[in-house]
Order: C-alpha cells, then structure tokens, then sequence
C-alpha cells in the first residue's frame, strides 16, 4: 500500500510502532514533542513531514592532475574552462564532501542530514540505522594515467588513517585504443619483491594488466595494487572512503613541480600479496520484463546489476535502498504517479520507503543499479 503524500502529526494522534514509522517516532522522542506513555503519541502542534522521492544530487566535481574534459564531452557534466576534471562525485557522504539534492522538495538537503531524519525509512531495514551513507558512487576521466595505488581494508584503515576501507568496483563506460588497466600483482610477487621495486621504481613489470573493453566489470577488493590507464571512463562504486596509499606516480610531478608524496609503509601494509591479477568479471545476461539483467559484482559492501531496457521494468525494494546510475541513453523511474527524469551520466538514490518502482526507457537504456546485501 502507498504512503500519503504528507503525513501530518495532529494535536492528538494513535501512532503503532512500525518499523518504517520508526524515524518519525525518534523525532517524537527527541523532546521537541509530547509523548504519552505506551504507543499513544501526543504532539502540541501540527507539522508536515516531506515525503521521499528518487532524489539526485548535485555532482561534486574533482580537479586533479590526471584529468580531463570527457566528464562534460561523455557524460554532460557542467564543467568549467579547465582541462583537469577527473571524477564527478554523485553521492557522497564523506568528510567534508556530502552530497546535496539537487531538485524536488528537499533541494538544498544534504545526505547526512537526511540520514539523521529519516534513517531506515531511507536506507532500509536490511541496512539498518547508520551515521554515515555505506557507498560512494563516482564517474572518473582519465585522461592521463593515474598513479599506482592500493586501497587498505577496514581493519587496516581504522589503524593507518581513521577511515574505512574501500573495496571498489569498475564499469567501463569509454576506452581508448591502447588504453590498459593495471590490476593486482602477477603471480608469485611477494612483499620482498614488492618493496625492492617501490625503492628501485620498477614496479610497473610486477603488475598485471589487460586491455578493457566498454561494459567490462573490474572488481578491486582492498588490498589490491592497481591503476586506470589513461583514455579511460569509468563508474565506480565503492565503500564510502577516500583511504588511498600511493605506491609509484610514473616520474610524474605535481603543480607544484615536485614529485606527489609516495606512501610506500602504508602501501607495504596494506597490500594483499596472496590475491593475485584481477580479470573482467564475466556476467550473464537472463531475461527480465523490458529487457535483461547481468550481474555484474556482488561482494560484502555492495551488489551491482546492469539492466538493458527496451520497455518497464522494476527497481527499487522496501528493504534497502537502490542506486540508479545511468550509463545510456535516458529514461524515467515512476513514483506515486510522479515521473523523475534519469539520464547518461546522472544517478538518483531510491530510498527503500518507496519500494519497488517502475523505470521506463525513452526508447533504449541502460543503468546500473546497486544495493547494499
């Protein structure tokens, strides 16, 4: 059954403890209402509640040294006159960098303070109350190629630098000719191998790679070297973590022009010396109404499909929130009788009190949906 567009708190009003009303009861109980004894709630005055909606957010635009111009040229990002824009942030809640809906009713709100109000009526109740949102989702243009580098896991993070872990995942949207992607170590190197090559700067010869096609899926858990070639797009997802040790940046200077710091103790700690190369991940395509669904990357942190739509099909579910990200063509996600626009390059959050909803493609798309398992 649907929610009511505007739920209202009355002078005297019966609330049952349900488990979707449970962010409005926490607003009750904080103090700024009256509560009654047992599941009566008695407020003093009357106060709309905003409902929720596939929200989109503003990008966050990166400028880094590796970057480009495709953002906008690819992916219709509101780039300014420089040439440098590596990765557009989509949604984030990290640090400082906190995404802010972009449109609708909440414009303006930012997605920690929407997480304090609403708390699993958005995220779910497989996900449960959090203080911060679980995944980052981004687009990268590397124009140049990016350093060597490799992420720690979350115990390894909590020690070397106070934040989570990131395990992370790749869709590849755009590749040059040429272009390579490096990804975990060749069989057989071992930590001594690997710390004589961060002293000697030989270590693009310890690296597996592999020429990337559009559409391929790369899984990078924690712990895994790698690095994105140049000439290549990409979605990422990822736990909601900025924690990046650089191992070897190819003679490479800053703006500065002097060498960009190397963090060669951390990256000897956090690196997985038993994991071996990463290859695309193969996925299957079955059948769906409007289409097919593939599978592409399922791990702890996060599950992603792709679905290839000719006609309607379904995203969204009441226990966890979706992520959409359209990779092409455009389409619409129909709630409560509202149509809200998605096109290539652009990401909208399903939060879960919306349960399943329709995504209509205006005559072919594609997207990515994720969710936390």
């Amino acid at each position: 059954m649907r929610r009511p567009a505007t739920r209202w708190i009355a002078g005297s009003l019966s609330v049952l403890p349900k488990p979707q009303d449970r962010p409005l009861l926490d607003i009750l109980a904080s103090g700024r209402y009256k509560t009654g004894p047992g599941p009566k709630v008695t407020t003093n005055r009357t106060m709309p509640i905003e409902p929720l909606y596939p929200l989109h957010f503003r990008p966050i635009l990166k400028r880094l040294i590796w970057g480009g111009r495709r953002l906008g040229s690819i992916l219709d990002k509101p780039l300014g006159g420089e040439s440098d824009y590596a990765e557009s942030w989509e949604v984030a809640d990290h640090k400082n960098d906190v995404s802010v809906v972009a449109d609708g009713p909440l414009a303006g709100r930012d997605l920690r303070s929407l997480i304090a109000e609403f708390g699993e009526t958005l995220l779910g109740s497989s996900v449960g109350v959090r203080a911060q949102f679980p995944l980052l989702v981004k687009f990268l243009d590397a124009h140049q190629v990016l350093s060597v580098q490799v992420h720690p896991d979350d115990a390894k993070a909590r020690v070397l630098v106070e934040d989570n872990g990131k395990t992370e995942a790749w869709v590849i949207l755009h590749a040059e000719p040429g272009s390579l992607i490096y990804a975990g170590l060749r069989p057989g190197v071992t930590r001594e191998a690997f710390a004589e090559s961060l002293e000697t700067g030989e270590v693009e010869p310890l690296l597996h790679r592999f020429a990337p096609k559009v559409g391929d899926c790369v899984m990078i858990p924690a712990g895994t070297v790698h690095a994105i070639g140049a000439g290549i797009v990409l979605a990422e997802i990822q736990q909601m973590s900025d924690a990046t040790f650089r191992v070897y940046d190819w003679g490479r200077v800053g703006a500065d022009g002097s060498p960009r710091t190397l963090h060669k103790p951390q990256a000897l700690e956090a690196t997985d010396y038993e994991a071996g190369p990463v290859h695309p991940h193969p996925a299957r395509a079955d059948a769906i109404a409007g289409g097919t669904r593939e599978r592409l990357a399922s791990c702890d942190y996060f599950a992603i499909e792709r679905l290839r739509l000719t006609g309607a099909a379904e995203v969204g579910s009441l226990e966890r929130f979706t992520l959409v990200l359209a990779i092409e063509g455009a389409a619409e996600i129909v709630h409560d009788g509202a149509s809200y626009p998605i096109a290539r390059g652009q990401t909208r959050l399903l939060p879960a009190a919306l349960g399943p909803c329709e995504i209509r493609p205006i005559g072919e798309a594609t997207v990515l949906t994720c969710v936390v398992p």
